[in-house]
């Protein structure tokens, strides 16, 4: 347990979204995503706020024709994969689009210092809160760079594939990082394995 503020160490809260919990009946609701996951997450995340941590969100904000929902592909089912430009897409059920109600962060907005939107490019899924897949900045890196942040704490969903890219692009751009498994939920446990063994080979540190 993290039981004293750090220097330099900021918390990005990934994509805990209502689409993605079982808890509001999301359209891509991970395994584990009950009220008593949203009450650890928001527990935790208020207590890290108290200590002194800046605590910042991620958040999927995708647009109604985005290139990742399977919808808008003829002749497609949730979770077939395609490739887009060389590389692999798995098409998702729609999920986040701007505006809606599961789209919303699920934690009180006054945690944050600011909550960083992703995915807004019709053209490019964006699992990272870093970039997207077209290497366009979500300007995450530059807020933290201003408070001179040099360590992450990261939590949320999903282990599998937004928390591994932000954690994985984190680690890219000189960070210090810090996952919180049990605050993380993944989509698979075949994928999920793999994406801790990946974030640990690029020097991910586990609480």
């Amino acid at each position: 347990m993290i039981d004293k503020l750090e220097e330099n160490t900021a918390v990005i809260v990934v994509d805990v979204q209502g689409d993605f919990t079982f808890d509001r009946n999301g359209s891509l609701a991970v395994e584990g995503t009950d009220n008593t996951y949203l009450d650890r997450v928001d527990s935790e995340t208020r207590r890290l706020k108290a200590l002194g941590y800046p605590v910042f969100a991620t958040q999927d904000w995708h647009p109604e024709n985005h290139m990742s929902f399977f919808s808008n592909h003829e002749n497609k089912t949730p979770f077939d994969t395609i490739d887009v430009d060389g590389r692999p897409q798995v098409l998702w059920p729609p999920h986040c689009i701007q505006g809606t109600q599961n789209a919303r962060v699920i934690l009180d907005d006054t945690l944050f210092e600011a909550v960083v939107r992703k995915g807004m490019d019709p053209k490019y899924d964006s699992y990272s809160g870093f970039f997207d897949d077209g290497g366009k900045a979500t300007g995450l890196a530059d807020l933290l760079r201003e408070k001179g942040i040099k360590k992450l704490i990261i939590y949320g969903l999903t282990t599998d594939y937004c928390a591994k890219f932000t954690a994985l692009d984190a680690r890219r751009l000189g960070f210090e990082v810090v996952l919180i498994t049990e605050l993380c939920r993944g989509v698979a446990n075949e994928t999920t394995r793999a994406a801790l063994k990946e974030m640990a080979a690029a020097g991910v540190s586990f609480i």
